[in-house]
């Protein structure tokens, strides 16, 4: 039996944006109201604690990486350590630099710190040396600290500022006497590996220090002696380790993605692990009330958790609350629409991100498919409920009365180039074409594919039309005549999802279930080029850029990736941060944007420059986001849903079996409206009775959401024969 469902919907962690390269350091300041960052992309970047906001522009003047960060204890500067080997200090302020760099290590500086007094600074180096700083002059104190074998990754002071402790790459721990910089004691050696972190605890009774060696360990500051056992849970490198003001709480952060919270009298882990980073989490620390905990990731982000419940912090903007299939930008690029399985179109505003009005509501079922008109004042949406609606995209009112004639799913929707005319896809295997302005039919549909038409799209000059199909060829029509010019477009092995016309008209691309995308002469209709291949798994959504120099693919690997259109060579890495399929994806206007629909609810907006997000994601959705569009002048975004449809007994099964599966007919299956459900070939597969019907869908369909008269429904195909065999049921029934 095939069932299952989820009751609920965790709400995605907040995470701020704005470096273009791993986040190697953030620190609170002392009054918890600012986060400073220190970044790869050689920046310090301030952020509102409270908002996210960037305060300052980022500050620049490091050459290389910056690796440690640290405020005065009055709040009033900044220091870094860099890779460029030196330590800059900054005005908190205004992110201004404040005299030169402090200029004496021979290697990367990987570590800094202020006393608790603010008259001094010290740094840890690759150079295997830990330097005294005066903080008003810039002065080094006396000689380098030396006595490590290897590099100093981490430095602090004890609170009174008596003590400084190093951690090091030679696996051990030293004390340091901050007055005469004589080496105190022996060194503290438990750990095998590197040690990356180390601080000391509120009250300076213990010391902790997170190592390579996936442990973090507790010392006595007294007698150097190892407190109880090594914390033990993280399964990659501990990168940072931090105290909460009170003492009673250790945070760590590890190259296994997660942050743990751990009991300092007991070394047991306090809660799950913290996750949501999709790379090594490279520092942690506390907010000054101990209410918050900030991490840093090599996923180029800053998260908020609350210390308490480990939640993330902040409510996700109010969006889609299931997958989002279909994601548009508007004409003029100020706008992005998007449709999804919560039965919804939203509209986006592409530059904050911010949701335009409420929701598009009308549909009944899943909305599959959005698209803007050319002049941008309509949008139009294609739906599970066999229908397509038109909609003011500047009131979000609906136009007219639904377009009614297909009589399965409308999986895809277009607007010819001049507007007039509408296109649309359908599990009924035809394609549509409406008069824009009437809402009425123009001809008879278009037949020839022989399974679900997946997809649709107009030439530029508006004169032809392809679609794609589950049949795995695409197929191009004369869009005056409905008339098929030429033979159909084969080459791929499985169903075609996404077709489109390069701006140019001269090429066409296809993504498949195959995991390739294809590039077609539009003239010939002759393949170009090998297959594109790059993705691990179904090629949902293909898009040229606006210059049909570039296109870019979305796929069930949850990743976007960019093309070269001439070469079908891959451009940099693929774009990750969906945790879902992704569904739809599309070019800003002026092609330095890409908009992407994920089945993790979100819309994610990203520079195509430089193949990073930008801005936070566009979340909210309870159910998938299966389509968006943007607005002719690109200022608003809209989105189509199906939340209400995703309910506690409702799966489907991707991907769809392949032709040798058992459920490869149920997957293809259309149900008739006596409630008969049949296989691709017509043959009956099995009957739904009527109050089960509403909420069927196919194709995919393995249990029935509930009606009011049950509270799950499941179909069972354990014992389930069809065909010659079919009276074998009976003899089950009456065993």
């Amino acid at each position: 039996m095939v069932r299952g469902g989820l009751l609920s919907w965790p709400a995605p962690p907040l995470s701020w944006i704005g470096h273009t390269g791993g986040i190697n350091c953030i620190r609170y300041s002392p009054n918890g109201r600012q986060i400073i960052s220190g970044s790869d992309d050689t920046t310090i970047r301030i952020w509102d604690a409270e908002t996210g906001v960037i305060s300052v522009e980022p500050l620049k003047g490091h050459t290389k990486r910056v690796q440690s960060v640290a405020y005065s204890p009055d709040g009033r500067y900044i220091i870094s350590g860099s890779w460029d080997k030196t330590i800059r200090i900054w005005d908190a302020e205004t992110g201004t630099a404040v005299g030169k760099p402090l200029e004496g290590h021979s290697s990367h500086v990987s570590s800094v710190a202020y006393s608790p007094n603010g008259r001094y600074i010290i740094s840890g180096s690759g150079d295997m040396t830990i330097r005294i700083w005066d903080a008003e002059t810039g002065v080094a104190v006396g000689k380098p600290l030396a006595g490590h074998s290897s590099q100093v990754s981490s430095v602090t002071y004890s609170p009174d500022g008596r003590r400084i402790i190093s951690g090091s790459d030679d696996k051990t721990i030293r004390f340091w006497d901050a007055e005469t910089g004589a080496a105190v004691g022996k060194p503290l050696e438990g750990h095998s590996e590197y040690v990356w972190s180390v601080a000391y605890s509120p009250d300076g009774r213990h010391i902790i220090s997170g190592s390579w060696d996936n442990t973090i360990r507790i010392w006595d500051a007294e007698t150097c002696a190892a407190v109880g056992k090594p914390l033990e849970g993280h399964s990659e490198y501990v990168w940072s380790v931090a105290y909460s003001p009170d003492g009673r709480r250790i945070v760590s952060g590890s190259g296994d993605k997660t942050i743990r919270i751990w009991d300092t009298e007991t070394g047991a882990a306090v809660g799950n692990p913290l996750e949501g980073h999709s790379e090594y989490v490279s520092s942690v620390a506390y907010s000054p009330d101990g209410r918050h905990i900030i991490s840093g990731s090599w996923d180029n982000t800053i998260r908020i958790w609350d210390a308490e419940t480990g939640a993330a912090v902040g409510d996700p903007p109010e969006g889609h609350s299931s997958q989002v299939s279909s994601v548009t930008y508007s004409p003029d690029g100020r706008r992005i629409i998007s449709g999804s399985w919560d039965k919804t179109i939203r509209i986006w505003d592409a530059d904050t991100g911010g949701a335009v009005g409420k929701p598009l509501e009308g549909h009944s079922e899943y909305v599959w498919s959005v698209a803007y008109s050319p002049d941008g004042r309509r949008i139009i949406s294609g739906s599970g409920d066999k229908t397509i609606r038109i909609w003011d995209a500047e009131t979000g009112a609906a136009v007219g009365k639904p377009l009614e004639g297909h009589s399965e799913n409308v999986w895809s929707v277009a607007y010819s180039p001049n507007g007039r005319r509408i296109i649309s896809g359908s599990g009924d295997k035809t394609i549509r074409i409406w008069n824009a302005e009437a809402g009425a039919g123009v001809g008879k549909p278009l037949e020839g594919h022989e399974l679900y038409v997946s997809s649709v799209a107009y030439s530029p000059n508006g004169r032809r039309i392809i679609s794609g199909s589950w049949d795995k060829t695409i197929r191009i029509w004369d869009a005056d005549t409905g008339a098929a010019v030429g033979n159909p477009l084969e080459g791929h092995s499985e169903y075609v999802l996404s077709v489109a016309y390069s701006p140019d008209a001269r090429h066409i691309i296809s993504g498949s279930w195959d995991k390739t995308i294809r590039i077609w002469d539009a003239e010939t209709g002759a393949a170009v080029g090998n297959p594109l291949e790059g993705h691990s798994s179904y090629v949902l959504s293909v898009a040229y850029s606006p210059d049909s120099r570039r296109i870019i693919s979305g796929s069930g690997d949850n990743t976007i990736r960019i093309w070269d259109a001439d070469t079908g060579a891959e451009v940099g890495k693929p774009l990750e941060g969906h945790s879902e399929y992704v569904w739809s994806v599309a070019y800003s206007p002026d092609g330095r944007r890409i908009v992407s629909g994920s089945g993790d609810k979100t819309i994610r907006i990203w520079d195509a420059e430089t193949n990073t997000g930008a801005g936070r994601p566009l979340e909210g959705e309870t159910v998938n986001v299966l389509s968006a569009a943007s607005s002719p002048n690109g200022q608003h975004n809209v989105s189509g849903s199906n939340s209400n449809t995703i309910r506690p007994s409702e799966q489907f099964l991707y991907p769809p079996p392949s032709s040798g599966d058992p459920l490869h007919d149920f997957f293809n299956s259309q149900r008739d409206s006596d409630g008969w459900v049949r296989d691709s070939n017509r043959g009956l597969l099995y009957w739904v009775p009527p109050d089960c019907r509403g909420g069927l869908h196919s194709p995919a369909l393995i249990t029935i959401p509930p009606t009011s008269h049950f509270r799950t429904v499941s179909l069972d195909f354990e014992d389930f024969v069809f065909g010659t065999d079919w009276p074998q049921i009976f003899n089950s029934a009456q065993r």
